[in-house]
């Protein structure tokens, strides 16, 4: 097959989700080059699927749908799937049509010099990009993603007008609503892959499970459909969503967003159309969602706000029918789907050419603009005549359908029809009121006088319009293609294993009066029962209309009333809950922390007992020797008053860890622990300084005792219970061997950080840089302002110790100078330093590694700073300590990004045997250069913290005498 032949099947389906992706991230650059002009320009994009879609049309409508396998993240089984059979077809026709119409009206709907117009573009585009995705992905997974991000997408769009608070309230409300839903769904679509073992829809459909698990399952999925298409009691955030400009309502809340649920509710009907749950939600939720919409529509004086909610009310059509479950119901939704795309996009935007050229779209303020704008007038009456079901629009010929199709269906849905009816009724109702409300001519109303109304912006409501009359007059036309999905609701049924591949009309209940004939859509059928039922719809609706005048005004609905109580509530209940929990107090919080991880962990390992009972409690009696000191040193911690003293006893306690590393022949562990100690004894040196020297009175020490002694319990039975209750074989088995092959090295700890798990380094490095970066900065911050308030000089960056290299400095502390702690710290420092640089490169093969040889610079650094302060401290690093960082961080990303340019993996390290003038052979191993990153990171670490919290140490800073901390912080229980 040739490659322009291949572009018309599955690839060319990614292809086109990946444009809409590229043309969303240079919308807004061609908007600022192009002005409104570049709207037409990105109009081409959803085009391009309208053209895929027809250029597919004789396939797919043959039965032969267009797929495809592509991998995308095989450990977590997602692999791009594509399924596009008949049902997809017609709705990459709407997304694509309608999505390439309204980018269209947009040029003239917005006005030039919009600043919000390149994000408008942008997200648009993206939008119809993820709705693509969402009906073309066959794996449930991936249509997940793309659901959630028309989610998000939809979330930005709505919020447009970010000053305006009710954009804000609609956006955000939108999203919690929909998300939530989506929540739900992703469990039943979980659920469902995980009994059939397969995500893919076209193979799960086959394999479903069966009883109260397939009834929880579909409710779940049930709950994304419905809240996603706005159906009760979901219906609430579509009418706040007409906040959104005109093109966005026209586009997400007539053609595409809210036609998702739709779309997935028809996907899934030919596997669960039988299931007595799912027949039961769709068919009484839907026609209670069209009669509550059609009602409240009714009751609206804004147009859009009329429309919305009419979208609302056709949107429960949409639902009942599809719920009836059987292949002409299957007909008949599609077609009605069709039709409401049409019509509903079609009277959106005329209404945006309305608001646009009077600046009102009240009904209550419009008069006599049919005669002075009779286009858009001839287009809103064409449209609005498919709405109401008038012959010949394809409005028409989808509820004649509809309404043949229930006559001969259960009592039960039969029951639904007279529903239907009514709300078929309401909506030729609200249609009245909607044309005369906007283009009728009334007494007591001043006359309308729009502006000037061009072709380019009636336009696309114009074909909109068209195109739903020639759906109607070519009704048989349209009937060959959507039976291709209709047709499928026999296959689906024989796959669920619910009843027999019989075509009849009806389902589980189905009587002798069954339709033998399956239906189709035609616009004229005779004298039917199903003719009468329309044209009762229309006298009522007609009736209706004329006693509207006398209804009460506009209404809020249930839902939207008890969405702001549920939030008031939560809102007052998270008040209440920060104001018990968060006081302010941190050993509080703490505590309540881990009486949580007590009484929960340690509650479920209680009940389970998931260990082994064999154990021994010690390898050698030194084990319990040292434990035993670890365990004297906790106690003892708990029960002293001074700081520092608990400081060294909690440092005792680490040092004694470290101990149990040598023990178990750990060595590169132990060197660790004890660098690790170390360093963090200096640290709270220096954050000890700035508080007073003994606890103050804990009148709890006691039960702060017992809940140390209960979380020690837990953790150590849960690593017991971890280690003896392993079953498979560790991963880390084959990891020596490995590192000898795979990473040129004898230490397996420094090849896998460096190598075989460098990907969880490097993310560890980053989130350090970020960590001391933000660190750093609060204190800078924090002593500024203190500065300010004392009025304190600035410390220089850059200070010396004039002299020579063993010359001494006054300690800014005591006034004097300590000449022995000072020239044996210059003395040490650079063997010190030799020291870790040596760690740093024999760390691939005995212990060290540039983890530890940073560390041990740094206690380098941390002993000059301590015997002279700020001055000696930059005197030996005379360097900007985030230069450092970042340079670190630099040469690691760098190691990685030149092996992927070398044509390898991503910090996959090479081994480089040489022979070099005096080193004589040297065995390097590539990935030594991420170890210098790493080393570099750690220094800079320290360099930071000295430089930041024991500031006051230097000469150049404030003092931080006694007085001074009077006033400045709070002595904070412990």
């Amino acid at each position: 097959m040739s490659a322009p032949q291949l572009l018309l099947g599955a690839p060319g389906a990614l292809l086109l989700v990946a444009a809409h992706a590229l043309a969303a991230v240079a919308a807004p650059l061609a908007v600022r080059r192009l002005g409104r002009r570049a709207l037409y320009l990105l109009a081409a994009v959803p085009a391009a699927s309208l053209a895929w879609a027809l250029a597919n049309t004789g396939p797919i409508l043959a039965g032969r749908a267009v797929a495809g396998t592509y991998p995308w993240v095989p450990g977590l089984g997602l692999e791009l799937a594509v399924q596009v059979g008949a049902l997809g077809w017609l709705m990459i026709v709407l997304v694509g049509g309608v999505g390439a119409l309204v980018l269209s009206y947009s040029a003239r709907y917005f006005a030039a010099g919009d600043d919000r117009l390149a994000r408008f573009a942008g997200l648009f585009v993206a939008f119809a990009g993820a709705m693509l995705g969402l009906v073309v992905s066959d794996n449930l997974l991936v249509l997940y993603v793309f659901w959630e991000l028309t989610t998000v997408l939809s979330y930005l769009l709505i919020g447009h007008d970010a000053v305006r608070r009710a954009s804000r309230a609609a956006a955000t409300q939108a999203l919690l609503v929909t998300t939530l839903g989506g929540l739900a769904m992703l469990a039943g679509f979980v659920m469902l892959g995980q009994h059939a073992g397969t995500y893919r829809w076209s193979q799960l459909a086959g394999a479903l499970p069966d009883g109260a698990y397939l009834t929880v399952a579909l409710l779940l999925v049930l709950l994304g459909a419905l809240s996603k298409s706005a159906i009760f009691p979901f219906s609430f955030w579509l009418p706040a969503a007409m906040a959104a400009p005109t093109p966005v309502s026209a586009y997400l809340h007539a053609a595409a967003m809210v036609k998702a649920g739709v779309f997935l509710t028809a996907l899934m009907t030919p596997a669960f159309g039988e299931v007595t749950a799912w027949r039961a939600v769709l068919l009484v939720a839907g026609t209670l969602t069209m009669l509550l919409g059609g009602w409240t529509a009714l009751r609206q004086d804004d147009a859009k706000l009329l429309l919305a909610h009419g979208t609302v009310s056709q949107l429960g059509l949409l639902m009942a029918v599809f719920g009836a479950g059987s292949r002409d119901a299957a007909l008949a939704g599609t077609a009605m789907l069709l039709a409401h795309a049409l019509f509903k996009a079609a009277l959106f935007l005329v209404v945006g050419v309305v608001d646009r050229s009077t600046g009102t779209r009240d009904l209550r303020e419009l008069s006599g603009l049919g005669r002075r704008a009779p286009w858009p007038a001839a287009v809103a009456v064409l449209a609005g005549a498919s709405m109401a079901g008038l012959p010949p629009t394809a409005g028409f010929v989808a509820k004649e359908a509809i309404f043949e199709v229930l006559l001969h269906g259960s009592g039960v849905e039969q029951a639904v029809l007279a529903g239907l009816v009514a709300g078929s009724a309401l909506t030729v109702a609200y249609t009245l009121r909607l044309l005369w409300g906007v283009f009728g001519t009334k007494r007591a109303v001043t006359p309308t006088r729009p502006r000037e109304i061009g072709w380019a912006f009636a336009g696309p409501a114009a074909v909109l319009a068209v195109a739903g009359l020639a759906v109607g007059g070519f009704a048989p036309a349209v009937d060959r293609m959507l039976a291709a999905y209709a047709d499928t609701v026999y296959a689906g049924t024989a796959q669920a294993g619910t009843a027999p591949l019989v075509p009849v009309q009806m389902g589980p209940v189905q009587a002798a009066d069954a339709l033998v004939v399956p239906y189709r859509l035609a616009l004229w059928h005779g004298l039917t029962p199903a003719l009468g039922l329309t044209a009762l719809a229309l006298a009522a609706g007609a009736g209706l209309f004329l006693l509207a005048a006398r209804l009460p005004g506009e209404v809020r609905s249930t839902g939207a009333r008890a969405y702001d109580r549920v939030l008031t509530w939560v809102g007052r209940l998270a008040v209440e809950l920060t104001g018990a929990t968060q006081r302010g107090s941190l050993p509080f919080s703490l505590g309540v922390i881990l009486l949580v991880l007590v009484a929960l962990p340690g509650g479920v390992m209680l009940a389970g007992r998931p260990w082994s009972a064999e154990g021994r409690p010690w390898d050698t009696p030194a084990q319990a020797v040292v434990a035993a000191a670890v365990i004297v040193a906790a106690v003892i911690a708990v029960r002293a008053s001074r700081r520092l003293t608990a400081m060294i006893l909690v440092g005792v306690t680490g040092y004694g860890t470290a101990v149990l590393f040598v023990l178990h022949g750990a060595p590169d562990l132990a060197l660790t622990q004890f660098l690790v100690e170390t360093v963090t004894i200096a640290m709270f040196v220096l954050v000890l300084r700035r508080l007073p020297p003994r606890f103050s009175r804990r009148p709890s020490r006691r039960g702060r005792a017992a809940i140390g002694v209960a979380v020690g319990v837990v953790a150590a039975g849960m690593a017991y219970a971890a280690t003896s209750a392993r079953q498979a074989e560790p991963i880390s088995s084959g990891f020596a061997d490995l590192a000898v092959s795979y990473g040129g090295g004898d230490n397996v700890v420094n090849v896998i950080l460096v190598d075989i798990r460098a990907w969880d380094t490097m993310g560890e490095i980053a989130v350090l840089v970020a960590a001391a970066t933000g660190v750093a900065s609060l204190i800078f911050r924090g002593s500024a302002a203190l500065r300010r308030r004392t009025g304190s000089p600035a410390p220089t960056s850059r200070a010396r110790v004039a002299g020579r290299w063993l010359a001494t400095a006054p300690h800014p502390a005591t006034g004097g100078t300590s000449i022995i702690l000072q020239v044996v710290t210059r003395l040490l420092f650079h063997v010190i330093v030799l020291l870790s640089v040596y760690l740093l490169f024999s760390g691939h093969n005995q212990p060290g590694g540039g983890f530890a040889a940073g560390l041990v610079c740094g206690l380098a650094l941390t002993v000059r700073y301590l015997a002279g302060g700020r001055a000696e401290l930059n005197a030996a690093a005379p360097v900007d300590a985030g230069a450092v960082l970042g340079a670190g961080l630099f040469v690691a990303v760098g190691t990685g990004a030149a092996a992927m340019l070398l044509g390898g993996d991503v910090l996959q390290s090479v081994t480089l045997d040489l022979t070099l003038p005096v080193l004589g052979e040297v065995h390097l191993v590539t990935s030594v250069f991420f170890d210098v990153g790493v080393y570099l990171i750690v220094v800079a670490l320290v360099l930071d913290i000295l430089r930041s919290l024991g500031a006051p140490i230097g000469a150049d800073d404030i003092s931080m005498d006694d007085s001074s901390l009077k006033g400045t912080m709070k002595e904070e229980p412990v």
